[in-house]
């Protein structure tokens, strides 16, 4: 339990170490080498690229935030084994041993966030999996742009990334690769991993909710009834999906909000 809550502690630090070391990349490496015509003021590379990673960045933060400042209700009535049972059915919800609360239609503890994943929060976490993986694997294209530029190397052959790591690392100890161009290559692999991460979370976390479903629920084998795909969509999403999915904000206009307001 302690080594949970330390992780618990050391994850969401983590996260916010290589979301800072992203923004120095993009602000002070990336963008800059991208200013080469000046007379291109209105559609320059380094303004498109700027703004598109200012809108990816901005939702994955927005609703990891989110993440957090919405977490799922805390359940404080229900007091002991048999007064759980008899309040919180199993299927619904769940004790986190993490939290130390018992949360509705819990799905699973996120320890990146630091919080339970449930009915409250559950769009949030969808957004900020699918933003985050947007993000990295954009960052990871603009550091291959750049390391191309700086070190004249072809990314034509489908092999050219996976060789490029150990090609560096022999050229980085004979000094012909920097101590900076090393860091970008390294960062290459780190955004290539988390984007596919996070693109799997995020794909996997769809799959359950157009199922109606939770990752709690499949784990213990609770049966559900299965309901209308679209129905599912709504329950989380809300009828202002649209908009959740261009600016960060709360689950409103969906069934778990509404009960909630109950």
């Amino acid at each position: 339990m302690l080594a949970l809550r330390l992780l618990n502690v050391v994850a969401p630090a983590y996260f916010l170490c290589i979301s800072l070391v992203t923004f120095a990349l993009q602000l002070f490496l990336f963008l800059p080498s991208m200013r080469e015509d000046p007379a291109a003021r209105l559609c320059s590379p380094a303004l498109l690229h700027g703004a598109l990673f200012l809108f990816l960045s901005t939702n994955a933060l927005g609703n990891y935030v989110l993440v957090i400042q919405n977490s799922p209700d805390d359940l404080d009535a229900c007091q002991g084994a048999s007064a759980r049972k008899a309040l919180c059915p199993p299927p619904s919800t769940h004790f986190c041993r993490v939290c130390a609360r018992v949360t509705l239609r819990h799905d699973h503890h996120c320890f990146f966030t630091g919080n339970c994943i449930g009915s409250r929060n559950m769009r949030n976490f969808v957004l900020f999996c699918l933003y985050t993986s947007l993000a990295c694997l954009y960052s990871m294209v603009a550091g291959v742009a750049y390391i191309s530029a700086v070190l004249s190397i072809s990314f034509a052959h489908p092999l050219a990334f996976l060789t490029l790591l150990p090609t560096s690392i022999s050229q980085f100890f004979s000094g012909a690769v920097l101590g900076s161009e090393m860091f970008v290559i390294l960062m290459l692999y780190l955004w290539f991993a988390v984007g596919l991460a996070c693109a799997g979370f995020c794909c996997h976390q769809l799959l359950l909710i157009l199922r109606g479903q939770t990752r709690h629920q499949v784990r213990k084998g609770v049966a559900v009834r299965a309901g209308p795909w679209r129905k599912n969509l709504q329950e989380v999403f809300g009828k202002r999906w649209l908009l959740g999915l261009l600016v960060p904000m709360f689950n409103v206009g969906g069934e778990s909000s509404k009960q909630r307001d109950k």
